[in-house]
């Protein structure tokens, strides 16, 4: 039996799966208006009546921050205009690989916009595939953590893997790699890097035999695509057969498709939690849309969710 009357709104550079998540539902987006001024500001309000309902706000926090802003006005107009609950659904949660203090005198940006999101009046939160399983534990309302892994693993199930060797880029995602390695059936490698700054590497390794192997790397996000082209230039030096890759997040920042476009990959996927405009013919992307439809109906159903993960 359903609950009370919902409603699914967009902020501007999200709408596209918003659209998608309501087509899979069978609703309509809700009627929404940013206005913005000449300096830059800009301001939002809801064109219907949201009193007494439950409140789906689609919007991913990729660059640049007018995408959190707008979404934190989003939640304090819906809380003003008297929603009864308010779910922010953060496909691709930015600033998640601030974490932790990795060195001296540094901010902790994943805790500082769960802080922000938590004032401005957000009662859950529904995200895939965080940088960090641990930022679950930055917010005090329930998260709905969801993997890429839902429509990942019907695209593996179409490759052959009498050859297939699951590989990660770097050290930091092998507990992600694991676990399709253990789901499949099938061995890991690892590549091991060392940086001297940010989106630079120094140097990579690998542990793990790719000889005659087809290697299918593994990670979460794409930024600048330094780590992962290399990782796979590295793999056909050492005799792989082919190096394709998945990754839940495109964020491709420049010159991340050129260097794709240049590289051993010979594909890569991506899901659709950050829009992807660039021309770079080794590019998928594979929606989330219907992830997420399902899991705001079984929120609104009081159903679990854990059925959705499939590793």
């Amino acid at each position: 039996m359903e609950k009370e009357p919902f409603k699914i709104f967009s902020g501007t550079n999200s709408r596209y799966l918003a659209e998608k998540i309501c087509k899979s539902l069978g609703c309509t987006l809700g009627n929404m208006n940013i206005e913005r001024f000449a300096d830059g500001e800009f301001s939002v309000s809801y064109e219907e009546s949201i009193r007494g309902h439950q409140v789906f706000l689609v919007q991913s926090t990729f660059p640049n921050s007018d995408n959190l802003l707008e979404l934190l006005l989003m939640i304090d107009a819906a809380k003003r205009a008297s929603a009864r609950s308010i779910v922010a659904v953060i496909p691709y949660f930015g600033w998640a690989r601030q974490d932790r203090k990795d060195k001296p005198r540094v901010s902790i940006g994943a805790k500082l916009i769960a802080d922000m999101l938590s004032a401005a009046g957000i009662h859950r939160l529904i995200t895939m595939d965080l940088h960090a399983d641990q930022i679950q534990g930055f917010f005090n309302v329930p998260v709905d953590h969801l993997y890429a892994s839902a429509i990942f693993t019907e695209y593996i199930n179409t490759l052959d893997k009498e050859n297939l060797v699951i590989a990660t880029p770097d050290v930091g995602g092998t507990k992600r790699a694991s676990s399709y390695a253990k789901y499949f059936g099938i061995p890991m490698v690892i590549c091991y890097k060392l940086r001297k700054k940010a989106n630079e590497i120094s140097e990579m390794q690998i542990i793990g035999d790719v000889e005659g192997m087809d290697v299918l790397l593994v990670d979460d996000i794409v930024d600048t695509a330094g780590t992962i082209t290399k990782a796979a230039d590295l793999m056909m030096a050492h005799g792989a057969r082919s190096v394709k890759a998945i990754a839940s997040h495109a964020v491709m920042s420049d010159p991340a498709s050129a260097r794709v476009d240049q590289s051993s990959l010979s594909e890569i996927l991506f899901t659709d939690s950050i829009p992807y405009s660039k021309k770079c013919e080794k590019v998928t992307i594979l929606s989330v849309a219907d992830v997420f439809a399902e899991s705001i109906r079984r929120v609104r159903l009081n159903e679990s969710i854990s059925s959705l993960y499939v590793l």
